[in-house]
């Protein structure tokens, strides 16, 4: 995808905007928010590099920024994604989340609901720059039945369009959070397949959790892989717990129960989640809670609706990298030739089984 340069994105976006209105779903109001609120992150962009040479900054974001810099050189050398302008600016937003995403899905059904953009294709959620916004939108959802989610997002991708600033809202992570979410955003910018979440998900959380591991190895923190690896594990045990959830919902949905049944059925489903997680924390995790603020919000359809175009994937993508022996660029090179499969066959290779679904914290 041609990327534009940071230096005009006004004028970029302002070019932009009628031909996204005319051509997707979504009405003149969404985008605008949507250009709204990007022009104003990339109005409050400071440099890194003066920042870090004026020595104002307090000492931990100074060394956040500098970790920054550090991540983004490993990035485009060791991994073999983008080296542009991405993550040289810093916007400090004063907010816990800089957009708000909103799912939604029938009541008896996983199946989320789409809407279609230009650039990004038709995907399973919309994005707002304002949780007010967000919410208003789902409060519609919700009065025509639909199960709906708000989840708040820490950082968001142009997909190479525009140069993405590094925000505080990803500062607030610990260094092997904010790697994972650099290299996370910077593979969307390296791959990005319109319309197919799954593939793209699945893609960006693999190279995110590879990126992390050799991260680790290659800088001197040995000393903090094994707590990354420790806590990968419990990840990749609470995805297996998600995943016999929606196996267990979707045999629900599609059997022959009247919808009363189907009700009840859902509700002890999301009961026993709920407890087979406690047991986790108890038995296995020695009491860490490592994902109880999942635990906070209503456990519905559209929460579980994405899970598995985040993880689904992440075997056949740990596999592929074996195959490409263990090189980057290779893996790359590989992941764009299943990208331009037929769909059906590209879909079929991304379901494949694995050996554990986090197994890329194994390398």
């Amino acid at each position: 995808m041609r990327q534009i340069g940071s230096a005009r994105p006004a004028l970029a976006l302002a070019l932009l905007l009628p031909m996204l209105q005319m051509a997707a779903c979504a009405g003149p109001g969404y985008y605008a928010q949507a250009v709204s609120g990007h022009l104003g992150l990339m109005r409050a962009r400071q440099e890194i590099a003066e920042i870090l040479a004026t020595g104002d900054a307090d000492p931990e974001l100074a060394r956040k920024l500098e970790l920054a810099r550090q991540l983004r050189e490993f990035a485009a050398v060791r991994l073999d994604l983008p080296d542009n302008g991405s993550f040289t600016h810093f916007v400090r937003t004063g907010r816990d989340a800089v957009t708000w995403n909103v799912v939604a899905t029938p009541e008896l059904s996983l199946e989320p609901r789409r809407w279609c953009f230009l650039v990004a294709g038709c995907v399973p959620y919309r994005g707002y720059f304002q949780h007010t916004a967000a919410r208003t939108f789902a409060n519609r959802l919700e009065a025509d039945g639909l199960d709906v989610a708000v989840s708040p997002a820490v950082a968001y991708s142009t997909l190479g369009w525009f140069d993405d600033p590094l925000l505080d809202t990803m500062l607030r992570h610990s260094d092997e959070g904010l790697a994972a979410l650099m290299f996370h955003e910077l593979a969307h910018q390296k791959l990005y397949l319109r319309g197919d979440t799954a593939f793209n998900e699945s893609y960006a959380s693999f190279v995110e959790e590879i990126g992390v591991t050799l991260w680790l190895q290659s800088s001197s923190r040995e000393d903090r892989l094994k707590e990354w690896r420790a806590q990968r594990r419990a990840a990749g045990q609470f995805d297996n717990l998600l995943l016999q959830a929606r196996s267990s919902l979707a045999g629900l949905y599609a059997g022959h129960s009247s919808d009363d049944q189907k009700r009840r059925g859902k509700t002890d489903i999301f009961d026993r989640l709920e407890t087979d997680y406690r047991n986790l924390v108890d038995d296995q995790w020695q009491g860490r809670d490592f994902f109880g603020n999942w635990f906070g919000n209503e456990i519905n359809n559209a929460r579980l609706a994405l899970f598995a175009s985040y993880r689904g994937g992440v075997c056949a993508f740990s596999a592929l990298y074996h195959d490409a022996g263990r090189d980057m660029a290779r893996f790359h090179q590989q992941a764009a030739e299943w990208a331009g499969a037929a769909p059906e066959a590209r879909r079929d290779w991304l379901q494949q089984p694995g050996p554990a679904v986090a197994s890329p914290v194994e390398l």
